[in-house]
């Protein structure tokens, strides 16, 4: 495997950045998972605003490269890859050694990829089954500590909420808000169905606005498909009709059970997985 360094691709074993980069010190970088579908990157506009929207936040405005979809297509031709996983990260760069960083900016630019199935229509899952989901006690940071939509390597309330699943058979873990409502799974936005209406939690809580996530409700909104956000309990979730979790790899993923109560996909949840499988598709088209 080869990956993008700096500007110039390496072979993955020697693919480095130095233990002074304050990606690697404080956490102090963004960055964003993409998905690429027939070798160009699904979404990638929103992808990219997210990214520079992250660096913006972390106060380094403009680190993002203007050729970073070139670097990423490199990256992807160099590994042979049509579909395959895409993380791209920016980190504040290597900067003394203190906490308030400096208003000079050399970013670290690093580009990894790894393989995946086709997806789209009649392509394959990278999920087994659907997700076995388990409300753990770790709490999403709320938006006055955190901003929820910055991306960034510092990832621990996730790592956090996963550990809490050892000794388990979950392979999601349900985070809420510190005052107890849904908020998201650890790397996977939520989505539920009662009495025909998809419904998902607010942007307006601590809750990643996942590209995923909006694609989703652009599909419900052109399938007419009735849409809800707001703030929803543990208990709304597991009375669900149907309930699914998103991200840029699992896709739409059906929710086998909450808490080992049963839940299960759906009539809606087939329509949207379908609608997204569509929209994969027209990358392979194009």
């Amino acid at each position: 495997m080869q990956y993008h360094v700096n500007g110039s691709l390496v072979d993955a074993s020697e693919a480095t950045v130095s233990v002074e980069d304050r990606g690697f010190l404080y956490g102090d970088a963004a960055f964003e998972t993409c998905r690429a579908y027939g070798g160009d990157v699904f979404e990638w506009a929103a992808h990219r605003d997210r990214l520079e929207a992250t660096c913006e936040t972390l106060g380094m405005a403009g680190a993002v490269p203007a050729d970073l979809r070139e670097r990423i297509a490199a990256t992807l031709d160099a590994n042979d890859l049509s579909d395959a996983y895409v993380r791209a990260s920016v980190t504040r760069g290597v900067q003394p050694g203190k906490l308030t960083p400096s208003e000079e900016v050399d970013p670290s630019i690093v580009v990894i990829v790894k393989s995946l199935p086709r997806s789209g229509v009649g392509g394959e899952s990278v999920w087994d089954a659907p997700a076995t989901v388990q409300t753990v006690e770790r709490r999403r940071i709320p938006e006055a500590s955190m901003p929820a939509d910055a991306k960034t390597h510092n990832y621990l309330d996730g790592i956090l909420a996963r550990l809490e699943l050892r000794g388990t058979d979950a392979d999601e873990a349900l985070v809420r808000d510190v005052d107890g409502a849904v908020a998201e799974g650890a790397t996977s936005n939520v989505f539920l169905v009662d009495d025909g209406v998809l419904q998902t939690p607010s942007l307006a809580g601590p809750i990643l606005p996942g590209v995923t996530r909006a694609v989703v409700l652009e599909l419900a909104a052109e399938c007419g498909i009735p849409v809800e956000t707001g703030t929803y309990d543990i208990e709304a979730l597991r009375t669900a009709d149907e309930a699914f979790l998103t991200n840029t790899t699992w896709e739409v993923r059906p929710v086998a059970t909450l808490d080992d109560v049963p839940i299960g996909g759906g009539p809606i949840t087939d329509r949207l997985t379908t609608a997204f499988d569509q929209r994969a598709e027209s990358h392979y088209e194009a």
